[in-house]
């Protein structure tokens, strides 16, 4: 994209208007269709939590969707063994693989038409995967600027200990962890601070073209 600032200010536009619309009780929140979702697909435990995931790990869709919270607590209560932390982990690192290459082929195809360019940063990887959403819209950048779609196949190695990690980290801590992390002030402040530091970025390269002419 042209412009660094553009992704982040329709991230927070998108999050802002999904937050009023479920405020006003336009439309249900997230995590009441993800319950209803699992009174229906209660016997396909493995299943839900792939779809449950996926969702969240879709750009913008993410949003709206609470699910790798969802997923989290539903994994608490069933208390799993230690083969089911397995399955589990597998569910969740197919169903966002499945959504970093959505996300970087949406971005491939609707961003603007560039060079293919084959460089990775995994130091800039593991940063965006400090979330879901923030891995949605990194992928998306990705694809936006054409870039090795390696990426997706790093994500996905990378998500196996972070799954891993995450389920046990809150089955050992508590339900609040996630709950902040997925909680919309949280998602918000966030998005902020990427919108900040791309309007910081676009303000230099703009300082540094027009010393250029």
């Amino acid at each position: 994209m042209k412009y660094s600032f553009i992704l982040p200010l329709s991230a927070l536009i998108a999050l802002c208007l999904l937050s009023f619309l479920v405020t006003y009780e336009v439309i249900p929140s997230g995590l009441e269709l993800l319950k209803s979702l699992q009174t229906r697909f209660d016997s396909y435990f493995y299943l839900l939590i792939l779809f449950i995931i996926l969702l969240e790990s879709i750009v913008y869709v993410g949003f709206y969707f609470p699910g790798q919270f969802f997923a989290v607590v539903l994994v608490v209560l069933s208390k799993p063994q230690p083969h089911d932390i397995l399955f589990l982990t597998l569910a969740m690192v197919v169903a966002a693989t499945l959504g970093s290459c959505v996300n970087y082929f949406l971005g491939r195809n609707f961003g603007d038409v560039k060079k293919h360019q084959p460089n990775l940063s995994v130091k800039s990887l593991l940063v965006a995967m400090i979330h879901i959403n923030s891995l949605a819209f990194y992928m998306f950048s990705q694809g936006v600027n054409h870039k090795s779609s390696k990426v997706v196949l790093w994500a996905g190695l990378l998500n196996l200990p972070y799954y891993l990690l995450l389920i046990w980290g809150t089955s050992v801590l508590s339900e609040q962890v996630m709950q902040m992390a997925e909680n919309t002030w949280f998602l918000a402040i966030a998005v902020s601070v990427w919108l900040g530091i791309a309007l910081f970025i676009d303000y230099k390269n703009f300082r540094a073209t027009i010393s250029n002419l």
